[in-house]
């Protein structure tokens, strides 16, 4: 079976340019921790009205996202050695009509966290109340307003099942007062800051109740440059 150690081979199955190998790093250990303990979804499942969702809306750049999915099962780990390519359905950009385990396309930032308040809103009117949605942003993302609608609407409704996840490597272009986390727990967000490295603390993040609330968690990363 594939496991943590093995991503890194995997994800050197895609080149890309080196300026992109920090923002790869910086995603990595959350979504491992989620796919490998958190999320509950599966290759089996990925049809499963009851399945968790996980939304990428930090689209760009998505090498750890395929390597995850690899080694995970939702698609061939060669697939990886043809991504970007034409006849390839592994993009620049994720593609969920192509990709096994893809909820949205991305890339164009801003609208994941939007889609992910939806995304609950649906399951709620269809009586599920049950499966988790994780939506995953950059801390530059964060300066796209139409993220600061999803924040208000989603603390007004208390929307238990949705978790945002922010991975901050401080490329946000002026920064929150008082950190990324405040700006949701003002609006009745749960909000948790971790190291987006420590499996332990990540998964307990995640993990915790928060009930009656939706949940951020803030992973700390290198700065980008």
């Amino acid at each position: 079976m594939t496991g943590y150690r093995d991503l890194a081979a995997l994800i050197d199955r895609m080149p890309s340019p080196a300026k992109y190998a920090n923002i790869v790093n910086s995603t990595l250990d959350v979504l491992w921790v989620l796919y490998d303990r958190v999320l509950d979804v599966s290759p089996e499942r990925i049809e499963d009205p009851d399945r968790d969702r996980f939304l990428l809306s930090k689209g760009h750049c998505p090498n750890a996202f395929y390597a995850v999915l690899a080694a995970k099962g939702f698609i061939e780990a060669a697939e990886l050695d043809k991504w970007g390519s034409f006849a390839s359905r592994l993009g620049k950009h994720p593609d969920r009509v192509l990709l096994p385990g893809a909820e949205i396309g991305s890339g164009s930032l801003g609208h994941g966290l939007g889609l992910g308040v939806g995304t609950v809103l649906g399951l709620r009117a269809q009586g599920r109340t049950a499966p988790k949605v994780v939506v995953l942003v950059g801390d530059a993302e964060m300066d796209e307003g139409s993220n600061h609608e999803a924040i208000v609407l989603a603390g007004r409704l208390g929307l238990e099942q949705l978790t945002a996840v922010v991975v901050d490597n401080t490329s946000a272009s002026h920064g929150w007062p008082g950190g990324i986390g405040a700006r949701f727990a003002l609006e009745g967000w749960a909000e948790r800051v971790v190291d987006g490295h420590d499996h332990t603390a990540l998964y307990e993040a995640f993990t915790q109740p928060h009930p009656g609330r939706p949940l951020v968690v803030v992973a700390q990363v290198e700065p980008k440059n």
